[in-house]
């Protein structure tokens, strides 16, 4: 079985699922995972978490993300893109320095409503289930940050954007808030996903690729080891008589290891502070998994484990 994280392009058609269902025949291997959802008509990167590091899963859906979209000035659709069914159309009769106005002005933290047509759940129901039963409910608005927005073009009635943005943000909607603040309505007309964390567009392989490489047995050379994910932490190793504890995924003390940034240098003191993680190993050097420090009882309590199978 492969370990590790692989860099995967989406296209176009293709549900995250999808992605997942197709490498599991290619690797035959089922333990596979994806790291957050995709729509069928947006494309670009979606790391896949292969084996143990499927446990990696709800860390990289935290990532921020990097995006490229079109959005298309005049047009309100029931999806907030282009594929869905148009609600309204209007005359766009703004100007460039209205639209960069507008975009900016959504530049930092706001409460987003999520569209009807997304994978949240309400009162255990997915809401694109309800939408497509014809059913519109009351969402909650979340809070999103919008780190930046690089206009790249505007030749109205399209602008074309690069996003970078948290979690839990729908470009859809964002190009839809924009259209609303304009008072003309937007919908996205294309997206691509560029970056995911670590993860970028001119690193990612199509599934074609990945099952060339797989047949020439060199696809491992493309995958991302557990291990490497985590090499910005600290690095701490345990004392032999710890290994028994942190073999077991029990919380360790500080005097239970040393401490290094990397594999093989002499141990120093590390600055330790509450939520910090670190990246440990047993005595032999098998790297165990992640830990993180509590200030309160000053240990470090297991986060994330890769020992198991």
């Amino acid at each position: 079985m492969i370990d590790g994280v692989l860099n995967v392009y989406k296209e176009k058609g293709y549900t995250s699922h999808d992605v997942v269902a197709k490498l599991r025949g290619i690797l035959h291997q089922k333990k596979i995972g994806h790291t957050g959802t995709l729509d069928p008509e947006a494309e670009g990167v979606l790391p896949v978490c292969l084996g143990k590091a499927t446990r990696l899963c709800d860390m990289l859906t935290d990532k921020n993300k990097t995006y490229r979209t079109v959005l298309l000035l005049g047009k309100e659709t029931d999806t907030q893109d282009i594929s869905g069914k148009v609600l309204c159309e209007k005359k766009v009769e703004v100007t460039e320095e209205e639209v960069q106005k507008a975009i900016q002005s959504l530049i930092g933290s706001y409460a987003q409503i999520p569209p009807m047509y997304s994978a949240i759940k309400v009162n255990g129901k997915k809401l694109y289930e309800l939408a497509r039963a014809g059913k519109v409910v009351e969402r909650e608005a979340r809070m999103v940050t919008i780190y930046e927005i690089e206009i790249e073009s505007i030749n109205l009635p399209r602008v074309a954007m690069k996003v970078h943005c948290s979690k839990g943000t729908y470009i859809r909607t964002l190009c839809y808030d924009i259209g609303k603040k304009l008072g003309c309505g937007g919908t996205m007309e294309s997206l691509l996903r560029i970056k995911v964390g670590r993860f970028l567009k001119e690193d990612s392989l199509t599934l074609a690729e990945i099952e060339k490489l797989q047949n020439q047995g060199v696809l491992e050379q493309r995958i991302i080891s557990i291990e490497e994910m985590f090499c910005q932490y600290p690095y701490a190793v345990t004392q032999p008589e710890a290994d028994r504890l942190v073999h077991n995924g029990n919380p360790l003390n500080i005097k239970d290891m040393w401490f290094q940034t990397e594999p093989g240098l002499k141990p120093q003191p590390i600055n330790l502070k509450q939520g910090k993680q670190v990246r440990i190993y047993d005595s032999q050097g098998q790297f165990m998994g992640v830990y993180q420090w509590e200030q309160e009882k000053a240990r470090l309590k297991p986060k994330k484990m890769f020992l198991g199978g």
